[in-house]
């Protein structure tokens, strides 16, 4: 199927984030020291929140805190999942081990992680992916048997909740993303949960020790926050998105093109005052913003499932989860190749979330266990993320629409050879 020809005056994101305002941009330089983290605190309903300068950092800190509770090393992630996961586990010194998917859903594996699971188990790191709830309570009740604590990521997934508790309070420790994509964003950040206020005061003081001053970084990530408010709209994205993705596509790069290619150092600084001051005025709007989000994204979630073939994921009972995108999975890799060729890069806000596998990229060999895990790379292999952008327009989800529902009316391939690409 011929790459759809983008419109380039108009360009959708890969996921609905909030814009950034002027009058959020005024509201840093007013900040009171610690209003984000108050008002994040509030909006989640919890007592207090550990401000870090990104997802990733908060994980550092949060395992490097839990390495001097214990002599334990071993830390075990899900095999799909973001590679900055290894790269921090990596940084913490410890050893990665990773479980596969469940049969179904984006859980983890349970019987795979009950023998996975020792006395040399640190941490089990559930993870909730672009904004869908996965399972937390039977990891807990696994790595409470075992004496290992959860550290929950909850990244993509700040505002979701599981029987009315906010997800990344389900775990020991939680942890929250700010980057761009993440709903609301500080351009980089993170938050961390402990219930435990001993857990809580031991994290404080990590994170006092690991976030050093770097001026120079924080002006950067100023800079970029005050450039996506400008730049975050369809008639300019096509410049400082589409234009470097298209390359990427282009040069065959898939691991680029989706943002997947992270180096090995990760910064560890306080985020600075105005910053903080940005998200502490965005964030009153996005209650009202992730509720609209959620209805639109149940929208189309019916829409795509009227599609044969075609499988959306979507809440587990009880789950109340946000719509940043909607992860599909089409029969076979082939015809998911087929459905990123001719709307990756078309700028209808098609993407992927993880090219690969952790165990699949060649970059991560040196840190990732070679370890081959059928159902993260068949997950991997035949799942694309479609935007959940307000600015999504009728014709464009007519034409993911027609594109999706053409593929899956082609015969399905036979066993062997989706066998072979689902290796690729």
């Amino acid at each position: 199927m011929p790459p759809a020809q983008p419109d380039p005056f108009r360009e959708l994101p890969p996921t609905a984030g909030l814009p950034i305002g002027w009058r959020d941009l005024l509201a840093g330089f007013t900040a009171s020291e610690g209003g984000f983290t108050r008002a994040a605190a509030r909006f989640l309903g919890v007592d207090q929140l550990l401000l870090t300068c990104s997802g990733t950092a908060a994980l550092v800190v949060a395992l490097k805190t839990l390495a001097l509770r214990s002599r334990r090393r071993d830390v075990i992630v899900p095999a799909y999942t973001c590679p900055l996961m290894a790269i921090a586990v990596a940084h913490c010194g410890l050893r990665l081990v990773t479980c596969d998917l469940a049969p179904a859903g984006i859980g983890m594996d349970l019987d795979m992680l009950r023998g996975l699971i020792g006395p040399q188990t640190l941490a089990i790191v559930p993870t909730h992916l672009a904004g869908r709830v996965a399972p937390v309570a039977p990891v807990r009740q696994l790595a409470a048997q075992h004496g290992a604590f959860v550290v929950e990521d909850a990244a993509q997934a700040f505002g979701a909740f599981q029987d009315g508790q906010p997800v990344g309070t389900l775990g020991d420790i939680g942890f929250y993303s700010f980057a761009v994509g993440k709903g609301l964003t500080l351009y980089e950040g993170g938050l961390i949960h402990a219930g435990d206020p001993a857990l809580r005061a031991e994290l404080a003081r990590s994170a006092a020790e690991i976030l050093r001053p770097a001026p120079l970084m924080e002006l950067r990530r100023s800079l970029e926050l005050a450039a996506y408010a400008l730049c975050y709209r369809p008639r300019l994205l096509p410049w400082v998105y589409g234009a470097p993705l298209r390359r990427h596509l282009r040069h065959r790069d898939m691991v680029a093109a989706a943002g997947d290619d992270f180096g090995m150092d990760i910064p560890l600084h306080p985020v600075g005052r105005w910053r903080q001051g940005v998200g502490e005025s965005a964030l009153a709007r996005l209650a009202d913003f992730l509720e609209a989000g959620r209805e639109r994204g149940e929208r189309l979630r019916r829409q795509l499932e009227t599609i044969s073939g075609i499988k959306v994921i979507s809440d587990a009972p009880g789950a109340r989860g946000n719509w940043p995108a909607l992860m599909v999975q089409l029969p076979d890799r082939q015809r998911r190749d087929q459905a990123l060729q001719a709307l990756w890069g078309a700028g209808v806000g098609v993407s992927c979330l993880f090219v690969h596998a952790l165990n699949d990229y060649p970059y991560l060999a040196p840190i990732v266990p070679a370890i081959s895990h059928p159902r993260a790379r068949c997950f991997a292999g035949t799942s694309l993320l479609i935007g959940n952008s307000p600015w999504m327009r009728d014709q464009d989800m007519e034409r993911i629409y027609t594109t999706l529902a053409a593929l899956t009316a082609l015969p399905q391939q036979p066993p062997e050879r989706a066998n072979r690409q689902g290796q690729g």
